[in-house]
């Protein structure tokens, strides 16, 4: 037995019932970090690495890039890297900077809500999947390539997750709302924006509700 600020306590009961206390938990379960957002900003310096080496390489005709962007005539071969390394790489100094400010601006939300494991996971995932509707909606004989389809996993994810707990989702929705336009114009992939953003929210109900 030991001293304590009222009567005495027990060590051993000290001790069973310091290891019975529940960790606290995000809104979707996941183990609040001691630091905030250290994968999303990881990726941010991943992704501006490989578009510096890109450009230092030959830009678009790199072997980084060649062997990188999503083909679907290459994945229908084998080449099923692709469906990743894809979201690591840009065509532009434009495409890499909104990509990267809306990971910024999203990702640390999202990975304080599902945990470390969880959040790289899931942004793994939505990059997946959207290659793969690239795939199977686009031209086989196209190239694409950009973090764009995981930032549309990262709005799915935050909107489930804001309207979980009751938040305003208006302005979220306005976001989307003129980047599904956007989507539409030029040389933009569509695909892979519908792929990541359904997988986004997929995923975020199986993490906010499961």
């Amino acid at each position: 037995m030991r001293d304590a600020s009222v009567g005495f306590q027990c060590p051993e009961c000290v001790n069973k019932g310091a290891k019975a206390v529940r960790a606290p938990r995000t809104v979707a379960g996941g183990a609040v970090q001691a630091r905030e957002g250290i994968v999303s900003m990881t990726l941010i310096v991943v992704n501006v690495t490989l578009y510096v080496l890109q450009m230092a390489t030959g830009d678009l005709r790199s072997e980084l890039y060649q062997q990188g962007t999503m083909w679907p005539f290459g994945v229908a071969e084998g080449q099923y890297w692709r469906l990743l390394t894809s979201a690591f790489l840009h065509l532009s100094v434009l495409h890499i900077a909104f990509n990267m400010y809306a990971l910024y601006l999203f990702g640390p939300f999202v990975e304080r809500a599902l945990g470390t494991v969880r959040f790289i996971a899931a942004y793994v995932t939505t990059a997946v999947v959207s290659g793969v509707f690239v795939m199977w909606l686009s031209n086989p004989l196209g190239g694409t390539a950009g973090a764009s389809g995981a930032v549309f996993g990262l709005f799915g994810m935050a909107l489930v997750l804001l309207l979980k707990a009751r938040q305003d989702v208006r302005g979220l929705l306005v976001l989307l709302a003129i980047n599904g336009a956007i989507s539409f114009t030029g040389n933009i992939s569509w695909q892979g924006h519908l792929g990541g953003l359904v997988a986004g929210c997929l995923l975020g109900l199986v993490f906010a509700y499961a």
